[in-house]
């Protein structure tokens, strides 16, 4: 790729996309940048309104697929960076964090700070921008439970502004930088995560438990947690920067308790493992469905796809030449849920544009 315009940054000219996302498809992007201050990203976003030009601020590349015909506009890469703390009372402590900044290093040094709230959040790849967006969870927690601010761009008049946890209708994977009317107007620079000095509280979640139980834990630390949860990841999920991936693809499905009294019945084999949430609904793990509709440890050579034989929920790129291949793959996965469970998974990674 060749650099054509200089502003604070270098702007590039058809790039290709696949070499930012973990999945490695995607066509080319008509331009792209990176971005390190707020400044640049002004500069870009003004750059690329001169122009006429759409624009679409990424992070680490982990939580999205590129279309096939790529971008025609400008790809800004946020490397916004920034590790800033504000200690309240000897509980209490704040932690602003650069949008660009990668996300398992934040965890490990609010870890090693003998900070709790996010520790249950490690080893998830991706930048500290990216989480509010989808309100990333693992193991019981969620960032919506520890975010008090988010600091954004708002690309409708280019001003600054400060967004409140309250104002991100935050909810199972979601947020308004995901859906709704405000989905594309701001662009995350910061975000503020309240945490406290102490040691996670109990009950922990399922997995957690049998593996303090298994290797005889009982003083459950900060850093007793993220080292559970880093060993529990790494013997289920492949590393993005060795195997082709998104992480988990699909979204655990919320259905009426009636669903799952019927599933319970055609199924014999045992309980099916779920998760009650409110208004008479519950939380049923997609791999759970995935592996008893046949696919685990599932290889498509007509796609070049698979799963991951740890983990179904995870769709690995073996041989894919094409987004076009990964959604057809995709497809399969989504029929065969469908017509034995009557469930429709829902995708968790951005398809771009």
């Amino acid at each position: 790729m060749v650099a054509r315009y200089t502003i604070s940054m270098q702007i590039f000219d058809n790039v290709l996309l696949s070499d930012f996302s973990t999945m490695r498809l995607g066509g080319p992007a008509a331009h792209l940048c990176e971005v390190h201050t707020i400044f640049e990203l002004q500069e870009a976003m003004a750059w690329a309104t001169a122009r006429k030009l759409d624009m679409i601020v990424i992070g680490g590349g982990s939580n999205i697929v590129w279309q096939d015909s790529g971008f025609p506009g400008l790809v800004v890469v946020n490397h916004i960076e920034g590790y800033d703390v504000f200690e309240e009372d000897d509980t209490t402590v704040y932690i602003t964090v650069g949008a660009g900044e990668n996300w398992d290093s934040v965890v490990e040094r609010t870890v090693e700070a003998g900070l709790t709230g996010i520790e249950a959040l490690s080893l998830i790849p991706g930048t500290a921008g990216a989480t509010p967006v989808q309100n990333v969870g693992a193991y019981g927690e969620e960032v919506s439970q520890t975010i008090s601010v988010v600091q954004a761009l708002d690309r409708s008049n280019g001003l600054m502004v400060t967004l409140p946890a309250g104002d991100l209708g935050f909810s199972y994977r979601s947020s308004i930088f995901k859906t709704g009317p405000q989905r594309g107007r701001y662009i995350i620079t910061s975000v503020t995560f309240r945490l406290t000095r102490g040691n996670p509280s109990a009950p922990y979640y399922g997995a957690l438990q049998s593996y303090f139980t298994e290797h005889g834990l009982t003083d459950i630390t900060p850093a007793v947690m993220r080292d559970a949860v880093i060993a529990i990841r790494s013997s289920k999920l492949p590393d993005p920067a060795l195997v082709a991936n998104n992480g988990s693809f699909f979204a655990n499905p919320i259905v009426p308790l009636g669903v799952l009294t019927q599933i319970q019945a055609d199924f014999t084999d045992g309980p099916v493992p779920n998760w009650p949430v409110d208004n008479g609904h519950t939380k049923i793990p997609a791999a759970w469905l995935l592996e008893h509709a046949g696919f685990k440890n599932y290889k498509d050579p007509e796609t070049g796809m698979a799963t991951w034989p740890a983990q179904p929920l995870v769709m690995v790129n073996e041989s894919a030449a094409s987004t076009a291949q990964l959604l057809a793959f995709k497809a399969k996965l989504v029929d065969g849920v469908r017509a034995k469970f009557g469930i429709t998974l829902e995708q968790e990674p951005e398809l771009l544009p």
